[in-house]
């Protein structure tokens, strides 16, 4: 019961009263890590760690000092985070075998709180992508593939071939941190979200995902993609869990000079129940071209359900979005290439064997490194910022990114409070069909409803609605004004509370030797 339970409510409460401990709760959930590692959700497990820190834990309640709500409580961390003494590979063979000396701030205030960590998620690799599925350790395999939702509602095959590659992706680039929460691995993961990475795979894994305001986390230790754009993002399965893990992670770190310089001050949510004075604004530049029609529908349907609640729903106008996904690619690309430059084979890392020059042992050691997707957005990059170049593409980006931001404010100072739009074009695809288009156009198209919220800086989160045809999540998208994550969250429980999403009916295929798991509607863990 405990492993199903909501960190907010029950796992917190359940440790405080001794009806669970630390360790049997680290031993659960590592055992389920084991039974679903056809997932492939984690590339890294570090069960004596874990075992050990759910231990001095357990010390702690029993002198009944725990150190907060996160005490005990098993989590996991996408692997672009540094974590000392713990592999962090970044899905990439440039990184294989490296082990970094210092945690990452967000990581290191998990463990200051008593929170204990299970592993390192995979992802894409370098985290770029939108799938899961281009790293080096393999794609990841979204838990709902394996549901009962899903396999009633999905065609049956007689051949296990044919099974086998029914499954369907996790989206990305958190995918692992995704499925670790959606399987019940974990009860909150660390993703990061540069242009939906954390939004996108909750939307098709389930989950809630939220990307916190620019500057409202710290992102020291955060390998980085695109430094104007990162941020720590946080997957939970439920919205108050979300705000815990906020209250946890948010505030001032003298180590990175992009967070706030005040004081943050962790909330617990209201429990919302007159949304009349709330404005929900629609933006009809999110009707985009390829949204299926459910999440047309679902969307529809949202907007009605704050109407007939009270809230005033109207139409916005964001007349830049159509530049966003362009513009978004050359300001990617161009930081990309400069912040992978830093591998170059000589302080950590890959080095190749090539010897014959310094110039020769460079190319050499990228090229072994680096797939195809990074040495493209290298590449691309580059381009923009040659000299002839940089004026055309960089910096007109940059002027465009200005002029989305301002739609964003001249939305928000109109009085809308929050913007409602898709998460994703549909539901999550089958792997075939995902490999079928290349990674530059499968990112285009997956992130199109999300990355403006990261060039504008602004708060978003996913929470899951509803189940599609198929029997596989589907999420819609809540935009809030910069550090209003109050706000955002607070309307988003509302939201979650009235669309009573379903939790997974996990149901392990036969050869996997993992029996059915069936899990009701989980709350949280705080």
């Amino acid at each position: 019961a405990a492993v199903k339970g909501a960190l907010r409510f029950q796992v917190s409460a359940a440790l405080k009263e001794g009806r669970v401990s630390p360790t049997e709760l680290c031993q659960r959930c590592l055992s389920l890590i084991k039974s679903t590692k056809f997932l492939n959700a984690y590339i890294t497990v570090v069960e004596e760690i874990a075992l050990k820190q759910a231990e001095e834990s357990e010390k702690r309640y029993r002198r009944g000092m725990p150190l907060g709500a996160l005490d005990g409580i098993p989590i996991a961390v996408k692997d672009n985070f540094n974590t000392a003494g713990i592999e962090t590979t970044c899905a990439s063979n440039m990184l294989k075998g490296y082990i970094s000396p210092y945690n990452a701030t967000v990581v290191q205030k998990l463990l200051d709180q008593g929170a204990v960590l299970l592993g390192k998620t995979n992802l894409d690799e370098f985290a770029m992508g939108s799938g899961s599925t281009d790293g080096v350790f393999g794609p990841v395999r979204n838990p709902w593939s394996y549901s009962r939702q899903y396999k009633e509602k999905s065609v049956k095959k007689s051949h296990s071939e044919d099974e086998e590659s029914n499954w369907v992706i996790t989206g990305g680039s958190s995918g692992g941190s995704a499925a670790a929460v959606s399987s019940f691995t974990c009860f909150a993961a660390l993703g990061s979200d540069t242009g939906g990475s954390t939004r996108n795979p909750a939307a098709h894994c389930g989950v809630v995902g939220l990307k916190p305001t620019y500057g409202l986390i710290s992102r020291h230790g955060l390998i980085p993609l695109v430094n104007s754009m990162d941020v720590p993002g946080i997957l939970t399965r439920c919205v108050d869990d979300a705000a815990v893990m906020l209250g946890s992670l948010a505030g001032h770190d003298p180590k990175d000079s992009t967070t706030i310089q005040d004081n943050f001050k962790p909330f617990e949510l209201p429990s919302l129940t007159d949304v009349s004075k709330l404005s929900i604004g629609i933006p009809k530049e999110y009707h985009a071209p390829g949204l299926s029609s459910e999440i047309l529908a679902l969307w529809s349907k949202a907007a009605d359900l704050f109407k007939n609640a009270g809230a005033k729903v109207i139409e916005v106008s964001l007349p830049h979005t159509r530049y966003s996904i362009v513009c978004y690619h050359v300001l990617c690309t161009a930081e990309v290439a400069s912040n992978m430059a830093r591998f170059d084979g000589l302080e950590y890392g890959h080095r190749s064997d090539m010897n014959k020059s310094t110039e020769s042992m460079y190319a050499a050691t990228r090229r072994e490194g680096f797939n195809d997707v990074v040495r493209g957005r290298i590449l691309s990059g580059n381009y923009f910022l040659l000299k002839q170049n940089y004026e055309n593409y960089f910096v007109k980006a940059q002027k465009v990114r200005r002029l989305i931001a301002d739609d964003f404010v001249k939305v928000f100072r109109s009085g809308v409070d929050i913007l409602l739009t898709p998460t994703t074009l549909s539901d999550a695809v089958p792997y075939t069909e995902f490999i079928k288009e290349d990674n530059r156009t499968r990112s285009t198209q997956d992130d199109i409803l999300t990355q403006a919220a990261n060039m504008a800086g602004l708060p978003a989160i996913n929470v899951p609605t509803a189940l599609s045809e198929r029997g596989l999540p589907l999420g819609l998208q809540f935009i809030g004004r910069a550090f209003q994550e109050k706000q955002l969250l607070t309307v988003a429980k509302w939201f979650e509370k009235q669309v009573k999403f379903p939790m997974i009916q996990l149901e392990e295929v036969k050869r996997h030797n993992c029996g059915v798991f069936q899990h009701q509607k989980s709350a949280s863990f705080s």
